[in-house]
């Protein structure tokens, strides 16, 4: 069944065949921002493309799947100290989001994923979800691929217990996608970077407070880039992909009724 999964690339037409077999419709989003002292500004938007395609292109071995083109920047305020960031306004974000989505629905499609690559996306993304289920009438699945991920991603990790920002995870995602964008000699400036308590350290969890990433590290960097491989990297690509198609592929996430045809007594 596995066939073409980027939309970019087809026709109206076959994208219209695409919608009368119910195929699932990924809707990547990223950012472009500062990841430290060695990556460059679009990690988010490569890595969540890269995961997106990935994805679907296992999903598609069961059952039809497409994927939009990353939608390349997101919400980045908290960047914005160490230049090189482009951020949107929550307003304008949902907006966009919207457009995007009724897009999909008008061509007849059904089901949609909005797949996170950037954790300053998170909130809005899960409001857009609910606010535009019920809108479009149509079931609408939102995760940040690391969360969703979380299992295989820790059982590869040397020494964080998650994904994090420029850190052994990305830096490894990474080495294995485009090495010659890794600064290797630029590693030790991120670890040797001055870091900050979290709140959840401080005072336990289920406290949230906003921070800039430059209050947070001097460097812009949240864990240990310098346990990065490209090795290590590759195989975090296949486990997070492996696992999101595990996820959309199972019935029972699309079978499970999402509105009420009643007002409930």
């Amino acid at each position: 069944m596995a066939s073409e999964i980027e939309w970019r690339k087809l026709r109206a037409d076959e994208l219209r065949a695409r919608a009368r077999e119910d195929a699932i419709v990924i809707v990547p989003v990223g950012s472009l921002e500062q990841h430290g002292p060695h990556l460059p500004v679009e990690v988010d938007s490569m890595l969540g493309e890269t995961v997106a395609q990935r994805t679907a292109r296992l999903v598609a071995e069961k059952e039809p799947c497409l994927v939009l083109p990353m939608l390349w920047t997101g919400l980045s305020e908290h960047h914005m100290s160490f230049g090189g960031t482009i951020t949107l306004d929550d307003v304008t974000f949902l907006a966009v989001l919207r457009c995007i989505c009724r897009s999909i629905v008008r061509h007849g499609f059904r089901r949609i994923v909005l797949l996170n690559g950037h954790g300053g996306n998170d909130n809005a993304m899960r409001m857009a979800a609910d606010m535009l289920t019920p809108e479009l009438e149509v079931p609408i699945i939102q995760f940040t691929y690391w969360y969703a991920a979380a299992e295989p991603i820790a059982a590869i990790l040397e020494t964080q217990k998650g994904l994090r920002h420029a850190c052994e995870a990305e830096t490894s995602m990474m080495m294995a996608l485009r090495p010659e964008l890794v600064a290797r000699d630029r590693i030790a400036i991120a670890t040797a970077a001055n870091t900050t308590p979290e709140v959840s350290d401080l005072v336990g969890g289920g406290v949230y407070r906003w921070r800039t990433l430059g209050a947070m590290s001097s460097a812009g960097v949240v864990g240990n880039p310098d346990a990065a491989t490209p090795e290590k990297g590759e195989r975090l690509l296949a486990g997070i992909a492996a696992e999101l198609a595990r996820k959309l592929t199972n019935k029972d996430l699309w079978a499970q009724p999402f509105l009420s045809d009643r007002v409930q007594p």
